[in-house]
């Protein structure tokens, strides 16, 4: 029991208690994306005591994450640590009696499934819908549930998956958003409020689900706004689409067959990379100069749209390709794309 004691204000809330809190210790989740979001529901995690966190991300801190990304500080962005080592060394001084295991790694079609297997359930930290819909096919398929959650200038939204239960990702979202048609905290950015109500809801309803409690589990899908002070639910009874849902429904899931996610490859003799949609899109290349003239300097003609940024330069066509020069790593090429195009 005394073990426990770091828990007795959680073990006192009636809906947790002792039995609460040791289904907790006895579980295993996956936060996949330790930016904004997971780092929130991250540390949120390993005070509440989940006894296993694995935390999966790509990419590496750096100052400007320091904003809203609450595990990082200056030096870990001076050192550009990867999110995921800088995120565990900052938990495990947090917990040290719970299991954090960091990985740095780009979740795609050939990972994510053994991510997610045997997990009790996986929290979205991520900040595309190419990701969401990867996560959503292999959490559907695997019966592991999982909880959606997005941010952007001041706006979040949350929604809760139970495979079988309620309607899946792709119920309310068919396909793919066209490219560049959302904003992105790079381009419309994000205030950190924002952000740490959508994780802390992503972390109660994990909890309510951990402890067993899938009777007080939110089945909306809830979005706000704390600027504009404005918070709506829209209900999600019927809206599980049974046959005619391709992945909850039909069981087909596309986003886990390499065609199903963008492709990257290296430009022989150059120093870039070239990111492939999943398919073939038609972006207006007006909006998207716009968009990204938030980013950097921003140079167009009628086939492309070219954005200077730090380091490398960011050359997108209007089907949706791109090419990132500057660098010879994919998985850099792939956050980019996402950060600055949306998917």
């Amino acid at each position: 029991m005394s073990e426990l004691n770091r828990y007795s204000r959680q073990i006192l809330f009636e809906p947790i208690g002792p039995e609460g809190q040791e289904r907790l210790l006895h579980s295993r989740v996956v936060i996949l994306g330790l930016g904004a979001l997971g780092t929130v529901s991250a540390e949120l995690c390993a005070r509440a005591g989940i006894g296993s966190l694995v935390l999966v991300d790509r990419d590496f801190v750096e100052e400007s994450n320091l904003q809203r990304q609450i595990l990082f500080d200056e030096l870990d962005a001076a050192e550009h640590l990867p999110k995921a080592i800088a995120a565990a060394r900052k938990l495990r001084g947090i917990n040290s009696k719970i299991k954090i295991r960091g990985l740095v790694l780009d979740a795609n079609a050939s990972n994510i499934e053994h991510l997610v297997r045997n997990s009790s359930l996986l929290i979205d930290g991520t900040d595309n819908f190419e990701s969401r819909f990867l996560i959503n096919d292999a959490c559907v398929k695997l019966k592991v549930p999982w909880i959606y959650g997005a941010a952007v200038a001041s706006e979040g939204a949350v929604m809760v998956i139970l495979p079988g239960v309620t309607p899946c990702l792709r119920c309310l979202f068919e396909d793919l958003p066209p490219a560049g048609s959302a904003p992105t905290c790079e381009t419309a950015g994000v205030i950190a409020p924002a952000v740490t109500v959508v994780a802390s809801l992503q972390v109660a309803e994990a909890m309510k689900i951990l402890v067993g409690q899938l009777d007080r589990v939110c089945r909306t899908f809830r979005s706000f706004d704390v600027w504009r002070n404005t918070f709506q639910e829209v209900d999600l009874n019927g809206a599980r689409d049974g046959k005619g849902c391709v992945a909850c429904g039909s069981g087909h899931f596309d986003f886990l067959e390499p065609q199903g996610v963008s492709r990257t490859h290296r430009l022989c003799g150059r120093n870039a990379i070239e990111v492939l949609p999943a398919q073939p899109l038609q972006l207006s290349l007006p909006d998207l100069e716009k968009k990204l003239s938030a980013a950097g300097a921003v140079q167009s003609n009628p086939y492309l749209v070219r954005c200077v940024l730090e380091e490398v330069t960011l050359n997108v066509f209007a089907d949706g390709r791109a090419i990132v020069q500057g660098t010879h790593d994919p998985a850099l090429a792939r956050s980019l794309y996402a950060k600055y195009v949306g998917n």
